[in-house]
């Protein structure tokens, strides 16, 4: 299981909206301040996700919550996103270039099959959004701190 942790930014009807923030992979090292690879993550844009996700406990905003994805779900889908337009590309320029015998149908075969790829990836990414291994679910829920006002 995959964890993460995210803030809560609103709680309605028990639907939370939680965000969360992309961290760098390298955040724990002893040369974070040296290392190029943090350099270079700090350069690109900060990716913020927002998720929508049924919780029937009250939440309160600001509050942090654990969340866990099953590794089954990510490799599911990095399968679907990444090998099937793959697939599809190799399959269509080899066989345009097999049938026709030239650069330029195997060339047109690669931007068929990566388009053809993409759109059978998407239609069972549609399929799949409602199986239960590829939601995140809400590990644990942190308990707010109460600042009390000293008199």
């Amino acid at each position: 299981m995959l964890r993460e942790w995210a803030t809560v930014v609103d709680w309605q009807n028990g639907v939370a909206t939680l965000r969360c923030e992309q961290r760098a992979g390298c955040s724990s090292c002893q040369s974070s301040s040296t290392c190029g690879t943090r350099v270079l993550n700090k350069l690109g844009p900060q990716v913020v996700h927002d998720l929508h996700i049924s919780v029937e406990q009250p939440l309160s905003v600001g509050q942090r919550v654990e969340l866990g994805i099953p590794e089954s779900g990510v490799l599911l889908s990095a399968l679907l996103v990444y090998m099937l337009p793959l697939l599809g590309i190799l399959l269509f320029s080899s066989l345009l270039y097999y049938f026709l015998g030239s650069d330029l149908a195997a060339v047109f075969g690669t931007i068929v099959g990566g388009l053809l790829g993409f759109w059978v990836a998407r239609f069972y990414a549609e399929r799949l959004s409602t199986h239960v291994s590829v939601h995140p679910i809400i590990l644990q829920i942190a308990i707010p701190s109460v600042a009390h006002a000293g008199n």
